[in-house]
């Protein structure tokens, strides 16, 4: 089976597992719009629509894969409670992320510090039009900016420019009850999208 055809299946079996979710209770539990058999996401700022019978983004186009995933598992994977742990902690810290701790340096963080090395002012324009906000929660870093990844899901990043001893390091947190509503891939995943998003309009 080719790999396209792999994609579309995982994507009619998530088209059908959203279908049969209590839209009212999605709504109340995570702060989302809802209506007529679609919900409005907010990712990123960006406002995707999830129904049955698919998934856009703000553009109208079917998303990427990656992003079809993370929504879609945002919905299924729904807590019945509210988390109320808002610690920051960084993703290696999660007790299931050691899978794919590897694989989120080398795709979300390490690639951001790649990018904006030397390039601070850059970095702080490009993030602004994925909600990216300085913000000052007491942690050294040459800047610190707070993301809205999902409604209940922030990410801050703490950006440490090059300098002549070392190289510019990126570090991605989430508050520690992101692990009530997504798994540890899907959290890995909101961080690769990051470094994509960012990547995309630096070219612009």
């Amino acid at each position: 089976m080719e790999k396209s055809d792999i994609f579309d299946e995982i994507y009619r079996t998530y088209l059908a597992g959203v279908s049969s979710i209590d839209l009212k209770e999605a709504q109340k539990r995570l702060g989302i719009e809802a209506a007529e058999g679609v919900i409005r996401i907010p990712f990123f700022g960006g406002v995707y629509r999830v129904s049955s019978e698919g998934i856009t983004d703000p553009s109208g186009h079917r998303p990427r894969h990656l992003v079809s995933v993370i929504l879609c598992q945002y919905l299924l994977l729904c807590p019945q409670e509210e988390p109320t742990d808002s610690e920051w902690v960084t993703y290696k810290d999660f007790k299931d992320a050691a899978p794919f701790v590897g694989g989120f340096r080398t795709n979300a963080e390490n690639p951001i510090a790649a990018l904006f090395a030397g390039r601070l002012p850059e970095l702080e324009g490009a993030a602004r039009s994925l909600t990216g906000r300085p913000v000052d929660i007491g942690i050294a870093s040459d800047i610190a900016l707070r993301f809205d990844a999902l409604p209940k899901i922030p990410l801050l990043m703490l950006f440490n420019d090059r300098d002549e001893d070392f190289a510019a390091q990126c570090t991605l947190l989430f508050e520690r009850r992101a692990e009530s509503y997504l798994d540890m891939e899907c959290l890995a995943m909101i961080g690769w999208a990051l470094a994509d998003g960012l990547n995309q309009i630096a070219k612009q």
